[in-house]
């Protein structure tokens, strides 16, 4: 593989100034109007997530995807990670780990059909900052990277498609079932296609606690466009979450919509545009697009990597069958991107947090600490450019 130093990312009509900068040592964004053009290293401020439904590499990347603005346009736009893998199966445990470096537990990996509260055996989190136990709604000592970001004076939002649009299921803020109860929003309705269990935030205590943040941050996905069009008004940290439709998920859809990767690819091509027009981006912008795990089956179904841990006293490994998730790729979106690039270093849920921790100067959180984790190739590190 051949591995190359940063490289200005550059339209031709600023070629040749975006040379001058980095004889200066500065690496320049896909803009005039970005900060490497002004000589300094850029500097990520605001983060876009979204994350799709149960897909393998092969299926997404692959060359007979059925996903053609994903794997064609979009990567060749950003930075493919060939060698990016879930921490387990089913969904929920993924989402919890992306926000909080916790392990799957029973609960989670089995998506918490009941909406439980989560059993510590100890008092205290271990040495490695994990609530060791069981169960859905985290305790107040789990802190998230909303709590971390909020505590540092940054902004954050969860976008999540068709929550509220029926107020009978679930509320169009912070949308989650009763505490104790069976958790009916697992399955779409023609009406209403949002799934808590696909919304790491109504998870945690230390976010639904307080109702009115979390009513203010945990908000419909048609929220988003008004949010990106200021910088001042997106958030340093954006979650998007799709509904079981656009997600991938569902396969036909309970509205007569396809499905699985083909709905989800015409998510992004609506989507994706609106994040990379806005300021934010534009500016100092980061998109990472991925999926919650794998769809393959076998021994593929659970591989994972990067000495990734299971609880301590789980019943299961963190893949049911395996130490995994499977791997299922990631892509990256930026200004200070090279297009067209692709990494194989192996990366995971945990390095995904780990990375967005450091771009905002946070402490990693849970397994995100491991410090055998690679973080993500973010600029201005180090990227590979070789072929895909």
């Amino acid at each position: 593989m051949t591995v190359s130093t940063p490289t200005a990312v550059v339209r031709r009509s600023v070629l040749a100034a975006a040379m001058s900068l980095a004889l200066l040592g500065g690496l320049a964004a896909a803009t005039p109007t970005a900060a490497g053009a002004e000589g300094s290293a850029p500097r990520i401020r605001h983060v876009f997530l979204l994350i799709l439904e149960n897909q393998s590499f092969g299926t997404t990347f692959g060359p007979h995807s059925r996903a053609p603005y994903l794997a064609g346009t979009l990567r060749r736009r950003g930075m493919l990670l060939r060698r990016y893998y879930a921490i387990g199966h089913n969904s929920l445990d993924n989402y919890i780990a992306l926000i909080s470096g916790q392990a799957p537990n029973e609960d989670t990996q089995a998506d918490c059909v009941h909406y439980s509260e989560f059993t510590l055996r100890e008092q205290s989190l271990d040495p490695h900052g994990q609530a060791v136990g069981r169960g859905c709604v985290y305790p107040a000592i789990v802190k998230t990277l909303p709590d971390e970001l909020e505590a540092a004076g940054l902004t954050w939002k969860g976008y999540m498609e068709d929550m509220g649009n029926d107020p009978r299921r679930e509320s169009s803020t912070c949308g989650h079932v009763a505490l104790g109860s069976l958790d009916q929003l697992q399955i779409a309705t023609r009406r209403d296609e949002y799934a808590d269990k696909h919304d790491p935030f109504v998870y945690f205590h230390s976010i639904i606690d307080d109702a009115a943040r979390c009513k203010a941050h945990v908000v419909n996905l048609e929220e988003l466009p008004k949010d990106l069009a200021r910088a001042a008004t997106t958030p340093n940290y954006v979650f998007v979450t799709p509904n079981l439709c656009h997600d991938g998920h569902d396969e036909p859809c309970v509205d007569g919509e396809p499905g699985g990767i083909v709905s989800a690819d015409a998510f992004l091509r609506k989507w994706v545009p609106l994040i990379m027009k806005s300021p934010a981006f534009r500016r100092d912008g980061l998109l990472i697009v991925t999926f919650d795990e794998s769809s393959a089956l076998g021994p593929q179904m659970a591989a994972a990597c990067c000495g990734e841990q299971a609880l301590p006293g789980a019943s299961l490994p963190p893949g049911l069958v395996g130490p995994g998730g499977g791997r299922i790729g990631a892509l990256l979106l930026s200004p200070f991107i090279e297009p067209g690039t692709v990494s194989d270093t192996a990366y995971n849920h945990y390095s995904l947090l780990r990375s967005v921790e450091e771009i905002f100067g946070l402490a990693p959180l849970g397994y995100a600490a491991d410090p055998a984790l690679s973080p993500l190739p973010i600029p201005p590190r180090s990227v590979s450019t070789a072929p895909p």
